[in-house]
């Protein structure tokens, strides 16, 4: 009872109920917790040692949403040593809710306020400011060993107000952000990674049933894939799988195939936790940054640098670096090593389900020609980087007119490494140039893009590239391109066993070449038509390569009539006129070499050609040297196939009674990881002669 100030009035006010003893409000999980282990090794440690401690530990588990990091958290302050050692209580705050609940900018008053409750302040004690309830905080915590547990932080203030003034106490924090700054009030940081594919298929067995998962193990590998190792998306996998008997894990996989599907695919009874927890990682940007993250999320291909970003973004270099800085910082973007930048795959698809539903109709086109011009300048510089004087319909000065060349400065990246990195990008950048107003830039990037095929020869997207820009110049109504790109996509074809199909496409090609009236062009096509007919007609292949030759010459094209020489002489040794090859394949050879940009890498194709003729005719002993003068010059040309090819002719005189063996294994290894790397159907039958290799070790000689 009360007295007020009238003694004859009386109340009384109840205390508020509180759980006696010290508090535990970490929430418990309702799942199994599995994983993890190195990660909890790390939080165990940090107890074992301090065994006498003088400060408080501060550990910030960081990732990307929806990784794991709350469920770790809980998990660990849960576990009997970490009660055992905050024998004070265990403290617990969700930002996210608070920040949906209170005015900006109040979040870590009221979280402060929060955990002074809960040590036993009364509401009516509590001070008005930030300063003085972070005061009266580590005053009330003074020789308490607490357990703050701290979800969804997004600011290092929210932190520091909250780290308890007992040594031996602790704080744990889970953000999305890596709060680097908190490092100076001696906080550790605690990267959390997406879950390996094993890890991945352990969470997903023990959700769904090892029977569910033996069941179809490829299937269940895709789907771990799928969710990109996130611990939320592979529950909410798991838990359709549960409900649904009927539904295989083939057929899920199958669902979250398609990226347009896949985000609605990934929820349970109407309720999506994937979207939710990105949603939640999205509302904390900026309008400005939420803006740049939607259009990121648009650009084709798996990765991109800075340059990239900002063509996307039409922005200057400085601005795009401070949005990939924000983006890296708070997980949703990821920095490799070579200093690219890839969205985790379910972020990726969030941010390009946020850029569909916010931004304007066409910006998605207008995005993917931004980023299709930047990679057709870049790719177009490198072409003539390697080669200025190759045959190209499209003329480069029309797009890389004023534009820096970074192939040209010192200590520039090298042309053919460049495009070796950008490759998967480059490739789906044509595949997003579906647009008729992109057709025309479509063609010219996959004419540009070849110069990497011609020396590193990954069949598959060779001819997936020219088969787009094939397509791109038809409906372009360009005549002459598709003639180009009709004719280059006969070489992949005829690797791969495709006789009949490049058939066709230097048909097309001739007809193409020929109604745009241009010479140098039919030149090319015909010079193509002669390497189809090398396989099965060589007089066919000798009359094309001559009348290229005619055509090249009437054009004032050295190079390639040179060229047209080099293969009239690989014809001439096949029909057997080898006398007539060699003089065909020297003056060739000498031509190649004399031009003002010498061409070493189609003279050692001559060279190559020449041990040919020379070991046809029966001179073995003098094919040997120009052989492997060759394949070294190719090797160091990056002219992969081409090496191959001297090696194999190496390998083929070797394998001879009474020839030299000892570098008979050395170069059919080689030739076989240079097919297998270029996707050759020739791979395994390679492979089956080297493991039939018989009779003395290398270093030997038979006799």
């Amino acid at each position: 009872m009360t007295p007020s100030a009238d003694s004859s009035i009386t109340y009384h006010v109840p205390e508020a109920l509180r759980r006696q003893g010290p508090p535990s409000q970490v929430p418990a999980l309702r799942h199994r917790f599995i994983n993890r282990s190195a990660e909890l090794a790390v939080l165990d440690r940090q107890l074992d040692r301090d065994t006498e401690p003088s400060h408080v530990d501060v550990r910030v588990l960081a990732g990307p949403p929806g990784v794991g990091k709350s469920a770790l958290a809980h998990y660990w302050a849960h576990a009997h040593q970490t009660r055992e050692r905050f024998s004070d209580g265990r403290l617990y705050v969700d930002f996210a809710a608070l920040r949906r609940h209170t005015d900006a900018g109040t979040d870590v008053t009221e979280a402060v306020g929060h955990c002074l409750r809960s040590l036993g302040v009364a509401d009516a004690l509590l001070p008005p400011s930030l300063g003085e309830r972070t005061a009266l905080f580590r005053d009330r915590t003074s020789g308490l060993r607490l357990l703050l547990v701290l979800d969804d932080v997004s600011a290092p203030a929210q932190v520091r107000a909250l780290i308890p003034n007992g040594p031996g106490s602790a704080v744990l924090a889970t953000s999305m952000s890596r709060l680097g700054e908190l490092s100076l009030d001696g906080a550790h940081p605690l990267p959390l990674e997406p879950l390996t594919e094993a890890a991945g298929l352990l969470l997903l067995t023990d959700r769904c049933g090892e029977e569910r998962v033996n069941a179809d193990p490829e299937a269940a590998k895709k789907v771990v894939s799928l969710c990109s190792g996130l611990p939320v998306a592979l529950q909410v996998a798991a838990a359709r799988l549960v409900n649904d008997p009927r539904l295989t894990l083939g057929a899920l996989a199958a669902e979250l195939l398609d990226d347009g599907r896949r985000l609605s695919a990934l929820s349970v009874g109407g309720e999506s936790p994937v979207s939710a927890v990105l949603d939640s990682a999205y509302r904390q940007l900026p309008d400005d940054m939420a803006h740049g993250y939607r259009l990121l999320g648009w650009i084709p291909g798996p990765s991109f640098d800075a340059a990239t970003a900002a063509a996307a973004l039409g922005r200057d270099l400085e601005s795009a670096q401070v949005l990939l800085d924000v983006l890296d910082d708070m997980s949703l973007l990821e920095l490799t090593e070579d200093r690219r930048y890839r969205f985790h795959g379910l972020v990726r698809l969030h941010a390009r389900d946020r850029a569909d539903a916010e931004e304007q109709s066409g910006t998605r086109l207008t995005v993917t020609e931004r980023v299709l011009t930047h990679y057709l300048v870049l790719t177009a510089l490198a072409d003539h980087s390697v080669r200025a004087d190759r045959l190209r319909v499209a003329d480069p000065r029309g797009v890389t007119a004023g534009r820096p060349d970074p192939f040209a400065a010192q200590n520039g990246p090298r042309p053919l490494d460049w495009l070796e990195a950008e490759r998967a990008n480059i490739m789906a950048v044509l595949r997003a140039a579906d647009d008729p107003s992109l057709h025309t830039p479509g063609w010219q990037l996959a004419e540009s893009f070849t110069v990497l095929f011609l020396h590193h020869r990954h069949l598959g997207d060779w001819r997936e590239s020219l088969e787009l820009g094939a397509r791109y110049a038809a409906a372009a109504v360009s005549p002459a391109a598709e003639a180009r790109l009709r004719s280059l996509l006969s070489r992949p074809l005829l690797d791969i066993g495709e006789h009949d199909r490049a058939h066709r496409e230097l048909s097309s090609a001739i007809s193409c070449a020929e109604i745009a009236d241009e010479p140098v062009l039919l030149a090319s096509v015909l010079e193509f038509s002669g390497r189809y007919w090398d396989r099965f007609d060589p007089d066919r292949a000798v009359a094309a390569y001559r009348r290229s030759m005619e055509l090249n010459t009437r054009g004032r094209e050295p190079r390639g009539a040179a060229i047209a020489a080099f293969f009239l002489g690989r014809a001439l040794d096949a029909r057997g006129d080898h006398d007539q090859a060699l003089g065909t394949l020297r003056q060739a050879r000498a031509d190649l070499l004399s031009l003002p940009a010498p061409d070493r890498r189609m003279a050692a194709r001559a060279t190559a050609a020449l041990g040919r003729a020379l070991d046809n005719l029966g001179r073995t002993s003098e094919a040997v040297p120009p052989l492997r003068e060759a394949a070294r010059t190719l090797e160091q040309l990056e002219a992969y196939a081409y090496e191959a090819e001297a090696l194999l002719d190496l390998v083929t005189i070797a394998e001879r009674p009474g020839h030299d063996r000892s570098t008979l294994r050395d170069d059919l290894t080689r030739a076989v990881t240079i097919h297998a790397d270029m996707g050759s159907p020739l791979t395994e039958s390679l492979r089956e002669r080297l493991r039939s290799l018989e009779g003395p070790s290398p270093g030997s000689s038979a006799c």
